[in-house]
């Protein structure tokens, strides 16, 4: 029976383990015990990150957009033992990017300097922690330098780990190769002698200095472990005249705030939040579990609201893939945690695994670790990215601290025009945003006409991680519901919370679906789209054609590439002309496309997908990341419903081009990128809608 059908999934209190008392547990430390921020100021050089379209002109740039994959590329991310977590992370650190960047900070160049939106992308507790290490390997302290927009989850991971990071577009645009720095950890005032200029840099909320003073999160965690287990958690939602002023996430945020007390909440507050769940995946698990047994000891509690999923290293056949996994593995024996809370290789992509066991529902907080979180908005929850130390000190407490964003609005009005799917609407929200993208906002999507299915939903507030938002969310509504009752569940913890009519945006924008149309990213950017008939006309070959991923692998996004395939096929078309693959968003979803469809003649999705030539892959994030026998190898094109197509994202020196299913499955006939039309196919509503 599946666990939906079963008992609610709920907020619960702390279990203590047998044997272990409230009273037992480590008391908070006594005012000035906690660990103490080094005092003396950080000396160093400038290690220069420059834009490499322009080198070595008086105009050079520094490096904007450095993501987290050129941080520490997906091979690097690897923890073979809770004893030896940041090797790797430290030999990985920058390997294509910079590739003698460890040998240059251990000759005193600790003051690493780069444009606007650092560390943007995924949320790898990897890239923070193995940058630290390596300074820390030559007795020195790294701070990192840079503009504005960072990415949010590696500024809450570096707050949380204790390495320094300072936002000064003026000191980026000032620095130059060998400049000498000075920076004071006590004011975090930043000074280039060499120029002799000071810089203030943006500042933390006071509660995020206080972290940072702490000496990071878990030491945090170390001062609220005991007080936080005695504590039952509490939901509240605002009355409906507090709620008529805020937005679907500011009321879920203010009815999981731990702190009562607070009544108002504004922008850029920091305040701790409860969780209703709290997922992790192999690659992010030991980490999790290191800091969750770094403030708990262990063995005192079960980890709160914990949850588990195999899908990132599980299928590459690498003995230090395995010993990575088993981590969690053996965490989850210890702690008897099991379906689905723990989910076996080829069970499925955590962001489908989790909403499709009933454990995402609307009205629900859920922060994790991993930056495509951001899809549980499609299910009318807060979903966020984190770092893997927040989510252990969540383990731990049942909390964890969150900035409170700016809010902006999409309406989306308009209809849906022919082959247009979330994929096309996202990419094209990204296009328009541009280089500033969401700019750390929270979004809400406001679905005026009720046409977009939940399939769509998820692939669009999933890339809010791409769009560099804090989430996305669509308030749940009818679409919502009906899509729960076809999975029997119809009860939920939370009443149904839309925005409030007098609730206030930053940024309010209305995108019509009617000036939509299917769309293809180049590389090496989401938003660097283009409408998929102009690129048709350039004839662009590739190697694979993929489909999948948490962005769109489920049944009906498989289905819309499935009812192209279908109908090219009884047009007379008989083979792909590439290799086209095929990983679906987890094992429920493998099992339901081996069943007819009456809307493919009465054949299966994995049929068509077999008639022409298709192969079926284990759910697994894989190839989206680099990873495995289908990852890109230098040279390569493929042209994919991914996610990222970032430069090094999908394999060393592969180039990834990102479309809807739809766009994926007509590209792989044709031989070429191109949309459905171009093989002659006629939109038909009752044919081709989802």
């Amino acid at each position: 029976m599946p666990y939906y059908a079963s008992r609610m999934h709920l907020i619960r209190p702390a279990s203590l383990k047998p044997g272990v008392s409230l009273e037992r547990l480590p008391a908070a430390p006594a005012a000035g015990m906690a660990a103490a921020r080094t005092a003396s100021p950080i000396r160093g050089k400038a290690l220069i990150f420059w834009d490499p379209k322009l080198p070595g002109t008086k105009y050079g740039k520094k490096l904007d957009a450095i993501d987290t994959d050129q941080i520490t590329p997906a091979a690097d991310c690897v923890s073979e033992s809770l004893e030896s977590l940041d090797e790797r992370w430290k030999a990985g650190a920058f390997r294509y990017l910079m590739p003698d960047f460890r040998t240059r900070v251990h000759a005193g160049e600790n003051f690493m300097v780069a444009g606007d939106r650092f560390a943007i992308g995924s949320s790898r507790e990897m890239s923070p922690a193995g940058l630290k290490g390596i300074a820390e390997e030559a007795g020195l302290e790294m701070v990192i330098v840079c503009g504005r927009n960072m990415g949010d989850i590696f500024r809450r991971n570096a707050l949380n780990l204790g390495l320094h990071v300072v936002q000064s577009p003026e000191a980026v645009a000032d620095a130059q190769d060998g400049d000498q720095f000075l920076f004071d950890p006590v004011t975090r005032r930043l000074e280039n002698l060499t120029r002799n200029t000071r810089y203030e840099p943006l500042p933390f909320t006071p509660k995020e200095e206080e972290i940072r003073r702490s000496g990071g999160i878990i030491a945090v965690g170390r001062r609220e472990f005991r007080e936080s287990v005695g504590r039952p958690p509490s939901v509240e939602c605002p009355d409906d005249v507090l709620a008529r002023t805020m937005t679907t996430t500011e009321q879920i945020i203010w009815a999981h705030r731990v702190d009562k007390e607070r009544r108002a909440l504004r922008p850029g507050d920091t305040l701790r939040v409860y969780a209703d769940l709290l997922p992790a995946s192999d690659g992010t698990a030991p980490f999790c579990i290191h800091t969750f047994n770094g403030i708990t000891g262990g063995h005192t509690i079960d980890p709160r609201q914990a949850a588990i999923a195999n899908d990132h290293f599980v299928f590459t056949g690498r003995e230090d893939d395995e010993r990575q996994t088993s981590i969690g593995r053996a965490f989850a024996r210890q702690h008897g945690l099991g379906p689905p809370y723990y989910a076996t290789p080829g069970d499925g992509i955590f962001h489908f695994y989790f909403p499709e066991q009933g454990l995402v529902l609307p009205g629900q907080f859920i922060p994790g670790a991993d930056s495509h979180s951001r899809a549980y908005g499609a299910y009318g929850a807060v979903g966020i990215g984190v770092g893997s130390t927040t989510v252990g000190f969540g383990w731990a407490t049942g909390y964890v601290y969150f900035t409170v964003p700016q809010a902006r609005r999409v309406v989306f009005t308009g209809a849906l025009q022919p082959w247009v799917g979330g994929k096309d609407v996202v990419l094209e929200l990204l296009r328009r945003w541009g280089a500033q993208q969401a700019q750390g906002m929270s979004v809400e999507f406001v679905d005026a006409g009720r046409q977009l299915p939940m399939a769509y939903r998820n692939t669009i507030a999933n890339m809010m991680a791409e769009a560099e938002a804090m989430n996305g969310i669509f308030a749940a509504d009818e679409v919502t519901s009906a899509w729960y009752a076809a999975k029997g569940i119809t009860a939920f913890p939370y009443p149904r919370v839309g925005p409030g009519a007098d609730a206030t945006y930053a940024i309010d924008e209305e995108l019509s679906l009617a000036d939509v149309r299917p769309m293809i990213a180049r590389p090496y950017s989401p938003g660097n789209a283009y409408p998929a008939d102009e690129v048709a006309r350039e004839r662009i070959a590739f190697d694979k054609a993929m489909i999948g991923s948490c962005t769109n692998g489920s049944y009906d996004d498989l289905l819309q590439a499935a009812l192209v395939i279908h109908h090219a096929t009884v047009a007379g078309v008989r083979k792909t002309a590439r290799p086209f693959i095929v990983f679906p968003g987890s094992g429920g979803v493998a099992a339901q496309i081996e069943r007819a469809d009456a809307r493919l003649g009465g054949s299966s999705i994995a049929g068509v997908f077999r008639s022409v030539g298709g192969a079926i892959r284990q759910s697994w994030c894989g190839p989206c990341f680099g990873q495995g026998p289908d990852a890109l190898t230098a040279g390569q094109r493929a042209i994919t419903s991914f996610n990222r197509n970032w430069q090094n994202r999908m394999g060393v020196g592969g180039e990834g081009y990102l479309a809807s299913p739809a766009v994926v499955a007509a590209s792989a006939l044709l031989g070429y990128m191109g949309p459905p039309s171009e093989l002659g196919l006629r939109w038909d509503p009752d044919l081709f809608g989802i």
